[in-house]
């Protein structure tokens, strides 16, 4: 299985990603951990909940397809805009 995930913060920022292992449940991004944690003061990393969502899946997207759409989903969702996401890429050009 083939998906593009939502990862929701506490802040109600979000971060868009694709996964195409098949343990998708337990991954959870690999968006800049410093970038996210600058958000975020020491004790309120102590106990948060983040929200993940599976936004689009296909069981044979080709790796291109899938890449296409994950740019797709983060340019339509707002996560590489730095007020409400966390992607750094495609850069926001807003």
């Amino acid at each position: 299985m083939k998906v593009i995930y939502k990862i929701t913060y506490p802040n109600g920022k979000i971060y868009v990603g694709r996964d195409s292992s098949e343990s998708f449940m337990t991954y959870f991004g690999s968006g800049d951990e410093e970038y996210i944690q600058r958000d975020f003061k020491p004790e309120e990393m102590q106990d948060f909940t983040v929200r993940k969502e599976v936004i689009w899946s296909s069981e044979d997207a080709t790796p291109e397809e899938l890449s296409k759409k994950e740019i797709e989903l983060i340019v339509s969702e707002g996560a590489n805009n730095p007020a409400k996401g966390y992607n750094l890429f495609p850069k926001f050009a807003g």
